[in-house]
């Protein structure tokens, strides 16, 4: 082709990710059947071809790795909140436990007071009944 029928620029642009340019006329797939590249550009362009390939394996792994980060993070943001949620029923529990065992300590502080007293006053009564009933055991 006569350089007025040629578009301005690149003959060829590059694949995603990829330098568009002078190697894509030659490395190119359609360019290989008919007719070869010279020496030692063609080993050039397998290896670009391995570096291309490698490159959309990382590339694959990385979004599914980010995948993976999000799940997980998900995830561990919905453990936090039922944790949270646990440790706050717990610590209700703790306090209950703890209001119950002192109001328990109380009754029975009540409980002993209430005996001791009841014996002190059941000992005045025998002592009081003892005194204005003299019986005499000699009879």
């Amino acid at each position: 082709r006569g350089a007025a029928e040629r578009p301005p620029g690149p003959s060829r642009a590059g694949r995603a990710g990829e330098p568009s340019g002078g190697l894509g006329r030659l490395c190119g797939p359609g360019q290989r059947r008919a007719r070869a590249p010279p020496a030692g550009i063609e080993d050039l362009c397998v290896k670009r071809d391995e570096l291309s390939k490698q490159i959309r394996l990382e590339e694959e792994e990385k979004n599914k790795l980010q995948n993976d980060i999000r799940i997980l993070t998900e995830r561990l943001a919905r453990i936090n909140e039922n944790l949270a949620r646990k440790m706050a029923s717990r610590n209700e529990f703790d306090k209950t436990i703890a209001e119950t065992e002192a109001a328990y300590m109380k009754i029975l502080e009540s409980s002993q007071t209430l005996l001791n007293v009841l014996r002190k006053e059941a000992g005045n009564l025998a002592k009081a009944t003892d005194s204005k009933n003299p019986t005499t055991k000699d009879n």
